[in-house]
């Protein structure tokens, strides 16, 4: 059904959330600000200027709205994977998987809506982890009420374009990773285990960020302007000002780190809406 979709979309999401959230925030500062020399780095003066809560600034609003993000991800994902194979998912759980292609396509679709959901929340996520003192944003509410005062709702969508240029693509490339790794990990005829799930899920999200990193470092500077970062005209021209003055490899920072990070968030993340569609739709018998 298509509402237990959502609804476990929903709840795996928070739980990925919840696991990734710290590194998140290292990644974020590593990308838009160039006062920090690397990883170690990072850590080390956000923790003597802010200790443990600096690694979580920024997480009450996505965790009050991953909710929204994860179910139109995962429901958008599978009912339009639904529509292209007309099969069911419980079908596809028990060894009838679908096409590259149709993976692909579903995923990709998935990515479009959910840019129109999550580019503000993103954006005041993103916002609030780049703040190093308190001085502009008190909360997330009061991020929302500065951007619209200084940019109107059409503020909310600082960087929306680089979104999408990020997740369209990357949210089709997902999914694929996850099929096939899933499938592979599984004996014909059976369901897939934990260990198979967990996996499949790890990889995906490590081989998704592969490819998304380069974008994500262009999304991040994009918000981040106007807030104290540097002033950019658009997504070329953030990619012209980057090659300028720090190179191409500028487009790579922070790929270590969202490997890392990914390969957990996104284990947890498939393994929890595997196991809660199996609660909702447990497969006929």
């Amino acid at each position: 059904m298509p509402s237990l979709e959502f609804a476990a979309g929903s709840i795996s999401g928070a739980v990925g959330l919840a696991v990734g959230h710290p590194l998140d925030t290292v990644k974020v500062r590593l990308q838009a600000q160039s006062m920090y020399k690397g990883f170690f780095h990072c850590v080390a003066k956000t923790y003597s200027h802010e200790g443990l809560r600096g690694f979580f600034k920024g997480m009450a609003f996505p965790v009050l709205t991953t909710g929204i993000i994860n179910s139109v991800v995962f429901g958008s994902y599978s009912n339009a994977l639904d529509y292209l194979t007309q099969s069911q998912h419980s079908d596809r759980i028990k060894g009838n998987p679908a096409s590259a292609a149709h993976v692909f396509t579903a995923g990709c679709f998935s990515g479009l809506v959910q840019t129109f959901f999550n580019a503000p929340i993103d954006l005041v996520k993103v916002r609030l982890q780049g703040q190093t003192t308190a001085d502009r944003y008190r909360g997330p509410i009061h991020c929302v009420a500065v951007i619209l005062r200084e940019g109107g709702p059409r503020g909310l969508f600082r960087g929306g374009l680089a979104l999408a240029l990020r997740d369209v693509p990357c949210y089709g490339l997902y999914f694929l990773p996850y099929e096939v790794t899933r499938k592979a990990l599984t004996e014909s005829g059976k369901q897939p285990g934990t260990f198979a799930i967990l996996m499949a899920g790890g990889v995906a999200g490590v081989v998704t960020w592969a490819f998304a990193t380069p974008m994500d470092v262009v999304k991040a500077r994009l918000q981040m302007s106007g807030a104290g970062g540097r002033e950019y005209n658009g997504v070329l021209h953030c990619m012209r000002v980057s090659i300028r003055e720090e190179g191409v490899r500028v487009f790579f920072k922070g790929l270590l780190l969202n490997s890392l990070r990914a390969f957990p968030v996104n284990a947890v993340t498939f393994l929890s809406y595997e196991s809660l569609m199996k609660i909702f739709c447990p497969p006929a018998r």
